[in-house]
């Protein structure tokens, strides 16, 4: 077995913000666990980051980048520094609970067929309710709507010790997640076209598509403050989400189930679009249609995704089809009403 200067390595994207990225380190430094490195990889900040780094932190791995690559490409240069066996991803808008990490290694190394496990993601401004991004553990519907414990869509659920059970989920949010290096690396990294947002739910459905696990385990508690970096109604948010959401759809499915759920999600596109518009959400109708412009447009990466997804594919979409929640996120939450995920999982069982 490869041996490792260092048993975890924490791997944080950074844009400008240093009080922000100060309060998250020293958090961090209170983690009761022994053997993790700091790496930051920079992307290219305007506000003085670097110099701040090196003068307050001269032990932390910094890395500077020429430009902004995005939580994607920031991430994925990190890795190439990274000592551990295992990395951590981790928003620089975060702190965290002092066993964090531990109660993360504990579950990984119980099965070998565990690739990534994320903690349970509580909002920072408000402690007692779930984060939007990540909630106690990722899931996500046929039509590649995401939601997670605790949180669908603007629903963020208050935390009474409901999700407290460890168990498998289908994506780890990026907010913060443990994964196996080795893992990472063969499922190919980050898919940096997405930049920003659903790129860990993309890995993530490598990972199982590899036949790998990914879980959560909520007695490790990260507080984030949600949409810090990325206004939550703001038009490169929505364009982010819907084009991503997309991009993986044409990008992970089979050909025949791309054909027959992608038509189907398209007239949902087109659904939310005049919604929008009935709304007069001119950020939201604009980025939709931005989004199906990219994906009518790149067919060339879309192509080059699905021929390097094939490459590592050992399960079919029938049997990923188990993890996914067979019915519509949109349908059960905006016409039913199911605005919880004890609703909706009883709908699933």
């Amino acid at each position: 077995m490869a041996k490792y200067d260092v048993k975890v390595s924490i791997i944080i994207p950074h844009w400008n913000g240093i009080e922000t990225l100060s309060e998250c380190i020293k958090s961090i430094l209170k983690t009761q666990f022994d053997s993790y490195e700091i790496i930051v990889v920079d992307n290219a900040s305007t506000d003085g980051s670097q110099d701040w780094i090196k003068e307050e932190y001269p032990q932390i791995i910094l890395i500077e980048n020429d430009k902004n690559y995005g939580y994607a490409g920031g991430c994925n240069r990190g890795a190439d520094y990274a000592n551990g066996e295992f990395i951590i991803f981790l928003n620089n808008d975060t702190i965290q609970d002092p066993e964090w990490i531990k109660y993360l290694i504990n579950l990984v190394e119980t099965n070998k067929n565990i690739a990534a496990a994320q903690p349970k993601v509580l909002n920072y401004f408000n402690k007692n309710i779930f984060d939007y991004a990540g909630g106690s553990g990722g899931h996500m519907d046929v039509f590649c709507f995401p939601f997670a414990r605790g949180r669908i869509f603007l629903n963020q659920e208050i935390d009474l010790g409901q999700y407290n059970d460890s168990r498998q989920c289908f994506w780890a949010s990026g907010t913060a997640f443990l994964i196996r290096k080795e893992l990472f690396l063969k499922a190919g990294k980050f898919d940096e076209v997405f930049f920003s947002h659903m790129e860990e739910i993309d890995l993530c459905w490598r990972l199982r598509a590899m036949g790998f696990q990914i879980w959560v385990a909520p007695k490790s508690i990260v507080y984030h403050k949600n949409a810090l970096s990325m206004p939550m109604h703001s038009h490169k948010k929505y364009y982010l989400n819907h084009r991503n959401s997309l991009l993986m759809l044409f990008g992970n499915y089979s050909f025949i189930n791309t054909i027959l759920i992608g038509t189907v999600r398209i007239i949902l596109e087109y659904v939310a679009f005049f919604y929008s518009i009935f709304k007069f959400d001119w950020n939201h109708a604009s980025a939709i249609i931005r989004s199906l412009c990219w994906i009518a447009f790149h067919p060339h990466i879309i192509l080059k995704k699905r021929s390097r997804f094939k490459m590592i594919r050992k399960e079919k979409d029938n049997n990923l089809f188990k993890n996914f929640f067979k019915n519509s996120i949109v349908y059960n939450y905006y016409i039913k009403g199911k605005k919880t995920y004890l609703e909706i999982e009883s709908i699933d069982s």
